[in-house]
């Protein structure tokens, strides 16, 4: 290719990715970074794992033998019908642990630095809650196998129970943008600590995750009712067959279709709450 002398030649400038593809690649490669931290401080992820542990064994040992589910009072149908609750408590309680993540990176200026490199819009939250969505699935395995351990079974086909774990995982990523909402929100990681599990616990007592919802007072079975975790964790019941003798599911909607009602309160609050935390993130100083 001839050039007039005394010019310069021009490159040709590299062609620009689509919106899609830079957010997809930007979100992936925050997301490596959190897994490389996460990869590297360990006990994040044996530490997550002692609370629902000890969920496990003190009401298995503790309640097994005095709560009645269904028609059933016995350590072994309660042990069946709690793990589904025991599973959507640890997906949701990793909240906690998400916006204390993006609250540390705020206090320390990372996300300033972020924020001012060209990369996508949402890209720095979307990596941080993959990130955290892979911890999840890990401590959801390493649990499920425990709970095998201590005696719980599934009854239904491998189909039906990955679907079980695939809507605890929806469940879990939904929640972890409230988390990512909270940290953004506050200015310490011990505020985000606090406030992520502050509002969680009324949400998980107040459910079908570890009694019977048609046992309670009319005001707390309606609420439980409604509840998005006791969608899940009903849905997560009957694909694992862990429905106990004699059960019968209260007559509200979500409780009648817990699959559907599952899968559609956790991509409505993932909507939601992602959309008021990219907003945030934008504005946040």
């Amino acid at each position: 290719m001839s050039t007039v002398p005394g010019t310069t030649p021009r490159l040709a400038a590299p062609k620009p990715r689509g919106g899609i593809s830079q957010s997809v690649a930007d979100s992936l490669v925050i997301a490596r970074r959190n897994l490389i931290r996460m990869s590297r401080i360990p006990e994040m992820v044996i530490f997550g794992l002692v609370q629902p542990i000890m969920f496990v064994v003190l009401f298995t040992y503790v309640f097994g033998g005095s709560i009645e589910v269904g028609s059933a009072i016995s350590a072994a149908a309660y042990r069946e019908f709690l793990m589904a609750g025991i599973f959507a408590q640890t997906v949701t309680f990793a909240t906690a642990g998400a916006g204390a993540g993006i609250a540390d990176d705020m206090h320390k200026g990372l996300i300033d630095r972020f924020r001012s490199l060209p990369m996508a819009r949402g890209a720095v939250l979307t990596g941080r809650t993959l990130a955290d969505l892979v911890q999840t699935a890990l401590t959801l395995a390493v649990l499920a196998i425990v709970a095998v351990l201590l005696g719980w079974r599934v009854h239904e086909n491998i189909g039906k129970v990955l679907l079980g774990f695939g809507l605890l995982l929806l469940l879990g990523y939904a929640f972890s943008w409230i988390g990512a909402l909270i940290g953004l929100s506050v200015r310490t990681p011990e505020a985000a600590t606090s406030g992520g599990l502050i509002w969680l616990f009324p949400l998980t007592f107040i459910s079908n995750a570890f009694v019977d919802a048609n046992k309670m007072p009319t005001v707390l079975r309606h609420i439980a009712e409604w509840n998005p975790f006791s969608a899940t964790v009903q849905a997560c019941r009957e694909l694992f067959g862990n429905l106990p003798p004699g059960f019968e599911a209260p007559g509200a909607w979500p409780m009648q279709h817990p699959i559907l009602a599952s899968v559609l309160w956790s991509l409505l609050i993932l909507v939601v709450f992602r959309t008021l935390a990219v907003r945030k993130y934008r504005s946040a100083g």
